[in-house]
């Protein structure tokens, strides 16, 4: 459960505003510094209910602005090496031992006629950054993957989530490359919306974990990356092992 930020609603209290008044502010705050920033009533009650603890830079710098005092002081976790603004409208996102982790080994080279079978049930893990509610979220998948030579095809368990989510990957070695494709839930927050785009993952030496990046377009037609990982579970495809993964992966 979100702890509230009482931090952030006392100043915006002592400052006589409105959470109207203060996302106008901020709004007004961004445009006067040349960082236009889309502040609104919705993205304060978010910030004030704990949901939202990292703005991300153009807003912090706005917030500072208005309040006059570093974010830190306004109750705010300071995470931006994480989520950076690639100066075109989109966000990049970086690995973190507090979600994807990067790879655990460099990978190395390959025997020569050597080849992996990782067909099985993974767990499918992402990261993205949402403008719109400015906030981190992960994306959970128990996927199933058929390996046929080079190529591996990866398919969502139905039960799995409410976004079925598909990879096609070229696996070189220990890197694999392809990618993706997710149809969000159409009574989720992108209303059905369609997404897709590039995947490179590098194939740790045990096979057991595949770690990488995603590249795709954002709601609002901008450019994003995030860390993606597949974590081995189970290396048998057989009916009962696919029902009994065949749920919403803990988080």
């Amino acid at each position: 459960m979100a702890t509230p930020n009482s931090a952030l609603r006392a100043v915006r209290m002592g400052l006589l505003m409105s959470q109207d008044d203060f996302a106008r502010a901020v709004r007004d705050a961004g445009t006067r510094a040349g960082q236009p920033n889309d502040a609104s009533k919705r993205l304060v009650q978010r910030w004030e209910a704990g949901v939202s603890t990292s703005p991300r830079p153009v807003y912090a710098r706005a917030l500072e602005s208005v309040t006059g005092l570093p974010i830190e002081a306004l109750g705010f976790t300071v995470m931006t090496a994480r989520v950076h603004d690639d100066g075109h409208g989109g966000h990049d996102m970086q690995p973190s031992a507090e979600g994807v982790a990067p790879p655990v080994m460099s990978p190395q080279p390959e025997p020569q006629g050597a080849r992996r079978n990782y067909s099985g049930v993974w767990l499918s893990r992402y990261e993205y950054f949402s403008s719109g509610r400015d906030s981190t979220y992960t994306g959970l998948h128990y996927v199933v993957v058929l390996q046929h030579g080079s190529r591996l095809t990866v398919r969502s368990l139905p039960g799995s989530s409410d976004s079925p989510l598909t990879m096609d990957l070229e696996v070189d070695g220990h890197v694999a490359t392809g990618t993706w494709t997710e149809q969000t839930a159409v009574e989720g927050y992108y209303r059905g919306a369609r997404y897709h785009g590039s995947i490179q993952l590098l194939i740790e030496p045990t096979g057991r974990r595949m770690t990488g990046k995603w590249v795709g377009f954002g709601k609002e037609f901008d450019i994003n990356t995030g860390p993606w990982e597949l974590v081995f579970r189970d290396a048998s495809t057989t009916k009962a092992t696919l029902e009994k993964y065949n749920h919403r992966p803990e988080a």
